[in-house]
């Protein structure tokens, strides 16, 4: 039992730490990409108030691929929505006392965890049966999305069938913040569980799941289609002027 909790503690540490830090670097390697031409995909707003607009239907709604495929938007969206709440029911195993809004959405994050399964299924299949997406998809596709659905299944099948103490994973939890370590229960399926969930978190930063940050700054996106109105220089092309 000691050795099982000081291994997860140190997986969930090191899962962390990589987690950050791959996030902090790429961020950072994004931020100090060039973009050193207009090329907003249009139609395109032509303000700042327009590009944010943009943006927010593009990450709540998936606008743009709404537009392009209907079957990917339904399983994609799927998959998102239902990973956003089944992300905010497990909330509660990092927060003491609850807040009531994560009290509100417990029930429904269960629902959220079965969309996000089928979600991925209808994606996952898209790979196999759409020849132009299998001649595309490289093994790497085919590993993210089985460790994300051993993830939700997991984790449904510890909540309908093989039940676990939940105030024990919390203590757990909790402890990791304080450096108080609990006892972390032996149940085979919460450990595979928690490792699924610790080694997503270190592929992360490092996969194409980092579309999640990458939105923000991609030029198709975030630029105004103000070519006429607003000279676009790039850093390097100023400094040329400077001289």
């Amino acid at each position: 039992m000691a050795f099982l909790t000081n291994f997860y503690v140190f997986l969930f540490y090191f899962a962390a730490l990589v987690l950050v830090t791959g996030l902090i670097f790429k961020i950072a390697q994004y931020t100090m990409t060039p973009a050193p031409l207009k090329i907003p995909t249009t139609p395109a707003p032509t303000t700042t108030h327009g590009v944010v607009l943009r943006m927010t239907r593009e990450v709540v709604l998936f606008e743009s691929l709404f537009r392009g495929n209907k079957w990917t938007w339904i399983f994609g969206w799927m998959f998102h929505f239902g990973l956003l709440l089944v992300t905010l029911r497990h909330l509660r195993y990092f927060m003491e006392p609850v807040w009531f809004p994560i009290q509100l959405v417990q029930p429904f994050g269960i629902y959220g965890g079965m969309a996000m399964i089928v979600g991925l299924g209808g994606l996952w299949a898209r790979r196999f049966l759409v020849d132009r997406v299998r001649y595309i998809s490289s093994p790497s596709d085919h590993l993210i999305l089985a460790l994300l659905i051993l993830i939700g299944c997991s984790g449904l099948l510890m909540k309908f069938v093989f039940h676990t103490d939940v105030v024990e994973i919390k203590a757990f939890f909790l402890g990791l913040y304080s450096y108080d370590i609990q006892p972390l229960p032996a149940d085979p399926l919460l450990l595979l569980h928690l490792f699924l969930v610790a080694v997503l978190m270190i592929v992360f930063p490092y996969s194409k799941l980092l579309h999640a940050p990458g939105l923000f700054f991609s030029p198709t996106r975030n630029q105004a289609d103000n070519p006429r109105e607003v000279r676009h220089l790039a850093p390097w092309a100023k400094q040329l002027e400077q001289k």
